[in-house]
């Protein structure tokens, strides 16, 4: 990144290039960098409905005259299918409290409809149709399915499932496969990554229209920061990095032997803040008295440097993901300390 901020370039061929290697890593048709996956919702969206006219594009999120609705079941509403009136859709449920069912989303798609949405950490939830069967819908009828999978990247051969799966647009969050924060990754059918081109920021200032996607700028060295991350996170030993996680959680846990009141677990924090027993990646800290567990997390967070943690069911839960071993040991002698403060309560 800090290479690529030193020279300038084309933005709109670094696109394109990148595009076309990250379309080959992970076998799809064509992809493309986008400024995290919320603005790959946004633009995702403004393409399905505008295709290449860029005169439409120039109006967005004025979509008078233009298919705008977005259908979504009723039990896949998420905090962030807001993303999708950004564009100036119409968000649309289909179903009710009880589910949906194919029929009834076949029944909603009519001549106004711009595309399905499916966000894939929900897909199988039950009362919901699948992704397969949202696309069968979704392409009898000509209309493309937008799939938000930000953080599902692990199993690798995961990131390119959802496109074989019928996903006409998937987008995808950097910083879950150690990327930029700020980063993402637009991939599925050329024609329609073509036109989230069309509507990117590029050009805004020189080119014919005015596109819609300005406001989702992105720097050189961003793009370059997403595509190394995204290749390395392809080539990774796998079973490697979750080995460190366990000896990161070993150093942590070695800190707080012998402290009285307290059980101590390893467990996975997952990226949709579940702890489950495996893959291993953090530990978790439960107290024999309520209330413990959130002052302490409250005292670390006040510290200098402060250590963040996370409190479920009474108990802090220690991630150690983006920390080394210096902050290991860090985390395990605060939270000593910490927990050593409370046996010292009257």
């Amino acid at each position: 990144m800090e290479r690529a901020n030193a020279q300038f370039v084309s933005i709109p061929e670094l696109l394109d290039r990148t595009g076309v290697l990250i379309a080959s890593k992970i076998g799809a048709p064509a992809a493309r960098v986008t400024p995290g996956a919320s603005a790959g919702i946004a633009m995702a969206t403004a393409a399905c409905m505008v295709g290449d006219n860029l005169r439409l594009a120039e109006r967005l999120p004025d979509t008078t005259g233009i298919p705008s609705r977005v259908l979504i079941q009723r039990r896949h509403r998420y905090k962030y299918d807001r993303m999708i009136r950004l564009a100036g859709a119409e968000l649309v449920e289909v179903g009710n409290v009880n589910g949906t069912d194919a029929e009834e989303l076949a029944e909603a798609v009519d001549e106004n409809t711009a595309a399905l949405f499916v966000p894939a950490h929900l897909d199988g939830v039950e009362g919901t149709v699948s992704l397969e069967a949202v696309a069968d819908v979704a392409h009898e009828r000509g209309i493309p399915v937008v799939v938000d999978a930000a953080y599902l990247n692990f199993p690798v051969d995961l990131i390119g499932s959802f496109g074989r799966r019928g996903a006409d647009l998937t987008v995808l969050s950097a910083k879950y496969f150690g990327g930029p924060n700020t980063g993402g990754v637009l991939y599925g059918r050329q024609d329609l990554v073509d036109a989230v081109a069309g509507v990117d920021f590029t050009r805004f200032e020189a080119g014919k229209h005015l596109p819609f996607g300005r406001a989702y700028k992105l720097d050189r060295q961003l793009i370059v920061g997403v595509v190394t991350a995204l290749v390395e996170w392809l080539e990774m030993d796998h079973d490697k990095r979750f080995a460190d996680y366990r000896r990161l959680v070993e150093i942590v846990d070695g800190h707080l032997v012998g402290i009285d009141g307290i059980v101590t677990c390893p467990v996975s924090f997952t990226m949709d803040e579940r702890v489950v027993p495996e893959p291993v990646n953090g530990l978790r800290v439960r107290p024999d008295e309520d209330g413990v567990a959130e002052r302490v997390a409250r005292r670390l967070s006040e510290r200098d440097p402060a250590i963040l943690v996370h409190v479920i069911d009474e108990a802090v839960i220690v991630d150690v993901e983006c920390v080394d071993d210096d902050e290991a040991h860090l985390i395990g002698a605060g939270l000593r300390e910490e927990l050593s403060c409370e046996k010292q309560r009257p």
